[in-house]
């Protein structure tokens, strides 16, 4: 009981902030955005999901989606609290050290693309009930009344549960219905197929993938350089949820990907190679990489929480766009968004990259 009321107190709040961003917005915006017909946020829960743009959309997106990028930013305050009070005059981006005119800008009311990525190997069967428990939460917290959703499991294959829809129901009974797989972790090959998944969707959707398994991959045949590569110039963010069965871990607090102050690096140089990663935190580092947030849940009941905590963020975001001049120049692109308020602290995605000409 009190944990449903944790929720509900929390969701209450995000549908605050929204009501004031919408009237800030109101109050400053001309009659051509003020007269504007009603977007995706007037969509009823349980209506069909939005039809696949045909293949000259989706060549024609491809030339867009590289030359628009677009920055989730997250601001909080020195308390760890998101800060909802600022507009798009606060805000400054810089591409390789320019600065950009931003063409869009948001807070929490984009609707979402969400593909959800569940580890269903035997080496997380202890956990599997929870997750399967959490699914309730992540169609609340995560899914909202705007978004759409697909569900994949991964263990020695990718299996996609539940395409595209906007119905939480649906949604939560391929989480319940998931049946536990073997050893094998084709956690890589997974991420891949969920960001082509999420290709597919129209730009004017927000591109989210959540992940939750553990921060290791066996067999995959893509290498994680070439998804991050391939996360970044789809402009969609990895959320992750990091599991462990270890008693050692299971004492342990949970973690926030910002302990690990050299992710950052780590991320532009796997993106740059298209390496796999050094070490044990692939799904830190994936969301490090896309301006996202990892979560290690070390408990069952941790699970839930982290979702509650990523959906809080994902409907309470800033999201910035803008498209840099044309033929821009091959390699890595860093990107740094500023804001006009000291004390502040922000999370974004750090850069993209670009591949020189075959």
């Amino acid at each position: 009981m009190e944990r449903k009321r944790d929720l509900a107190t929390r969701r209450s709040n995000r549908w605050l902030a929204l009501v004031y961003f919408a009237l800030a917005m109101v109050a400053t915006c001309g009659p051509a955005w003020c007269q504007a017909p009603p977007g995706p946020l007037q969509q009823k829960p349980g209506a069909p999901p939005e039809k696949l743009p045909t293949a000259e959309q989706r060549k024609n997106a491809i030339r867009v989606r590289v030359n628009e990028v677009i920055a989730p930013v997250t601001v909080t305050n020195h308390t760890g609290e998101m800060i909802l009070d600022l507009s798009k005059d606060n805000f400054r981006v810089y591409d390789n050290g320019v600065q950009q005119k931003i063409e869009h800008f948001d807070l929490g009311g984009d609707p979402l693309s969400i593909v959800l990525v569940i580890e269903a190997s035997s080496h997380i069967k202890p956990m599997f009930p929870s997750i399967k428990h959490a699914g309730i939460v992540f169609s609340e917290a995560v899914m909202g009344q705007t978004s759409e959703a697909a569900v994949i499991s991964y263990d020695s294959t990718v299996d996609i549960h539940s395409k595209f829809t906007t119905d939480p129901d649906s949604v939560q009974a391929a989480i319940e219905h998931m049946p536990l797989g073997v050893n094998d972790s084709l956690l890589y090959d997974a991420m891949a197929r969920g960001i082509s998944m999420l290709e597919e969707r129209p730009a004017v959707r927000r591109r989210i993938m959540l992940v939750i398994g553990e921060a290791q991959d066996s067999g995959s045949e893509n290498r994680l350089g070439e998804v991050l590569r391939q996360a970044q110039l789809a402009n969609v963010t990895i959320y992750s949820i990091g599991l462990s069965t270890a008693m050692a871990d299971l004492r342990a607090k949970p973690t926030h990907e910002n302990q690990y102050p050299d992710l950052g690096a780590l991320a532009v140089f796997l993106v740059t190679t298209g390496k796999n990663a050094l070490g044990p935190n692939s799904l830190a580092v994936a969301s490090k990489a896309t301006g996202g947030l990892h979560v290690n849940a070390v408990r069952d009941s941790s699970i839930e929480k982290a979702i509650d905590e990523i959906g809080g963020e994902l409907h309470a975001q800033y999201t910035i766009g803008y498209r840099p001049p044309g033929d821009e120049l091959s390699g890595y692109h860093e990107i740094k968004v500023e804001i006009d308020r000291p004390g502040v602290t922000l999370r974004t995605r750090p850069g993209y990259y670009i591949a020189p000409p075959s």
